[in-house]
């Protein structure tokens, strides 16, 4: 049994393995509350042999990984053995999420594929068609776009992203749904039509992430949601990397 551990800037989620499954345990602990007995609690009870992380946050992994013990870890970078090649300047500027999403999409949907991850930021990912991850793109999440708006002028409320009824805003509350839901998938079909045109041929477009059903909904390029991506990603680095 692998213990799964996907850590980002704005939460931690744990997951199992078993083998080529991932159980139905999971839990979440906020990154900024990780802490010792945090993470003892969340673990309370949980049986497993070996452990992966894949961290964007340097301080966090270092917690996750002293709080683990001696259970064997690995700890996903560049430097991982990977079942995809990279073809990328300086593979150290890659994240360990990014990682994940590329090596989980070549095994479950091939080559060429691009991954957006709707996160924090919202990341793309391309993998070309020799199977190699070859680059992405970064833009802001929709969280960050939203917040800004409401944390930087004195009128505009904070607001929670639902799709707009209109694409013409009655109040306030429907101009900023417009502009960070609809405005946002501009922003999305852009980047991927460019992509598209670079990376040649027809490839696969998988969505993740927490914001991905609702932005993806109103997308016609985005035929796949993955909820589970980098998770299948971290176990698949785990299993490679363990030996097992």
């Amino acid at each position: 049994m692998q213990l799964l551990i996907d850590n980002s800037n704005t939460r931690t989620k744990f997951a199992l393995a078993d083998g080529d499954t991932l159980a139905e345990w999971r839990t979440i602990i906020p990154t900024a509350e990780l802490s010792p007995e945090s993470i003892s609690k969340a673990l309370d009870g949980i049986a497993f042999t070996h452990a992966t992380i894949c961290s964007v946050v340097p301080d966090a992994s270092e917690l996750l990984a002293a709080s683990l013990g001696e259970i064997p870890l690995h700890r996903i970078s560049h430097q991982s053995d990977l079942p995809i090649a990279i073809n990328y300047p300086n593979p150290a500027q890659i994240g360990a999420d990014r990682l994940a999403n590329s090596v989980a999409a070549a095994d479950q949907h091939g080559s060429p594929a691009i991954v957006i991850d709707f996160g924090t930021a919202v990341t793309f990912d391309v993998i070309d068609k020799s199977g190699a991850y070859c680059g992405g793109a970064i833009a802001p999440g929709t969280a960050s776009l939203r917040d800004y708006l409401h944390r930087r002028t004195a009128l505009l409320p904070s607001i929670q992203l639902e799709e707009p009824t209109s694409a013409i805003g009655k109040s306030t509350e429907d101009a900023m749904q417009i502009g960070a839901v609809i405005g946002y998938r501009g922003l999305i079909r852009e980047i991927l039509e460019e992509m598209r045109q670079e990376l040649g041929g027809e490839p696969s477009i998988i969505a993740t992430g927490g914001d991905s059903p609702l932005i993806s909904s109103g997308l016609k390029e985005i035929r796949i949601l993955s909820p589970d991506l980098t998770l299948h990603g971290i176990r698949l680095i785990g299993q490679r990397n363990h030996d097992f």
